[in-house]
């Protein structure tokens, strides 16, 4: 096969297989086994290729860290958290979306946002129910917070996952350089679903009451077992949080953390690893090699060249190309294929440019692949997963419906994020971190009272609402 049929031959590939990704007539996975099966028996991507081409570091980490959370979700924990976090907020529901939102956002930061959604939306249901009022503003809320707070750290997102693992990029990198924007971003989205949904969120004083006689600690199923998970995960994120310090990669972490937990819980492994979710493990799998089809064909650096030309080889330019089109493309197709194609083409960009530090770039990609996810309902997998979970229960979140809160809520996150990246082009360092926090402890500040006046609002509703029972 001539140099030219190859390039024209894997092409073809990754765009049906981007497509059938896209249109979700056959499981993705399925999809990116067949296209990576296609290069192989083409001879395109060899044995040895293909097996360089998969990055077993995400993999590895992905594996880890299913395992620990697999074992952990069986204490009860999380349902824990997010009955606790009902009962603090009074059972006032505005409250309680923000309190679930919290705990979403904070639990998809230190595990994953797709295992999160998965824990908190039956315990929302459950208390929707008792407060007599629809999910729907609880779920859009959690999706949206979910793929906020896994922006923040390595391990929150998958693109993040996967742009650590190609990067020198580690754990507290991404907490220090993302965290201060994530909190910005978070305290305006939260403050603007508050204003959005303050009209629907009104229930009754005495079914917030049933909210209050829930008890957390009925949750917890094995406290013994609890013990030692969260022995672990403290053991685990500590070493993510040294691991370059340790000159370790973050898969052996997430590794190791398993290891030890299936040995001091003694887990049948057979059991425990059906926990693993091998459909996205595979995926992942056939998407690195189709992709590394694509790079060793050229294709990746013809693109590289062309953008460069875009920007005139200038990296803020670059960036903010980057951060728009990713934010954009995660919309409306899986922000995972789309970073695990731009991450060889910002190599390419960096190397043909001759820019020295890359970091702009990847914390524009990160940025706008994880924050654009929250444009559509089909943005990213935590969506379609809370989606369907809804569906099941009868409630039916429609396309149009979430997309007239959380496309101009998305845009909203990526007009902050454009600001931060200019500041820290400009202010690079402490100063950059520092002030943009700064304005997010503002912000929380200055929400307190009008965050007041939403709530005598909404109680004036709530006592309109019970005179009307009443007559």
């Amino acid at each position: 096969m001539s140099a030219q049929v190859q390039v024209i031959f894997a092409t073809a590939v990754f765009l049906l297989t981007y497509a059938v990704i896209v249109s979700e007539k056959i499981h993705r996975a399925v999809a990116a086994l067949v296209g990576a099966a296609l290069l192989a028996l083409t001879g395109i991507m060899n044995l040895e290729e293909a097996v360089h081409a998969i990055d077993f570091n995400t993999i590895g980490l992905l594996v880890g860290m299913m395992i620990i959370v697999g074992i952990t979700r069986r204490t009860g924990v999380f349902e824990y958290l997010a009955v606790k976090a009902a009962r603090r907020a009074k059972g006032e529901p505005l409250r309680i979306m923000a309190a679930l939102s919290l705990v979403t956002a904070v639990l998809s930061a230190l595990l994953d946002n797709v295992t999160t959604v998965l824990l908190i939306v039956p315990v929302t249901f459950a208390i929707a129910g008792q407060l007599q009022i629809s999910p729907i503003p609880f779920l859009i809320a959690e999706i949206i917070a979910s793929n906020i707070g896994g922006t923040a750290t390595l391990i929150g997102d998958p693109p993040n996952i996967m742009i650590g693992s190609q990067t020198h990029l580690g754990f507290m990198d991404f907490v220090i350089n993302l965290t201060p924007v994530v909190v910005v971003i978070y305290i305006l989205t939260i403050f603007c679903l508050r204003i959005i949904y303050r009209r629907q969120l009104v229930s009754r004083p005495e079914l917030q009451e049933k909210i209050m006689r829930m008890n957390e600690k009925d949750e917890i199923k094995d406290p013994v077992l609890l013990k030692k998970c969260l022995v672990v995960l403290c053991l685990t994120i500590a070493g993510f949080v040294l691991h370059q310090f340790l000159h370790l990669e973050s898969s052996v972490i997430a590794l190791s953390g398993a290891s030890l937990l299936l040995l001091l819980t003694r887990e049948d492994p057979e059991h425990v690893l059906h926990a693993v979710e091998w459909p996205v493990i595979f995926f992942f799998v056939g998407l690195f090699i189709v992709v590394g089809a694509l790079e060793k064909v050229g294709v990746i650096e013809a693109v590289a060249r062309f953008s460069l030309e875009v920007t005139r080889g200038q990296l803020m330019p670059a960036a903010m190309l980057i951060l728009w089109v990713s934010a954009l493309a995660s919309a409306f197709v899986d922000n995972i294929p789309f970073v695990a194609t731009m991450i060889p083409l910002i190599h390419d960009m960096g190397r043909l440019g001759q820019m020295g530090n890359l970091d702009l770039l990847w914390w524009a990609l990160s940025l706008g692949a994880c924050l654009g996810g929250n444009g559509t309902v089909i943005g990213a997998s935590a969506n379609v997963v809370v989606i369907g979970m809804a569906e099941k229960r009868g409630v039916l979140i429609t396309f149009i419906s979430y997309l007239k809160v959380a496309f101009p809520l998305m845009l909203m996150s990526i007009i902050v994020s454009t600001v931060y990246l200019l500041f820290w082009y400009h202010y690079h360092g402490l100063i950059s971190l520092v002030g943009t926090l700064v304005v997010g402890v503002v912000l929380g500040v200055l929400s307190i009272p009008l965050n007041k006046f939403l709530f005598s609002e909404n109680k004036l509703s709530q006592g309109g609402l019970v005179k009307h029972k009443q007559i």
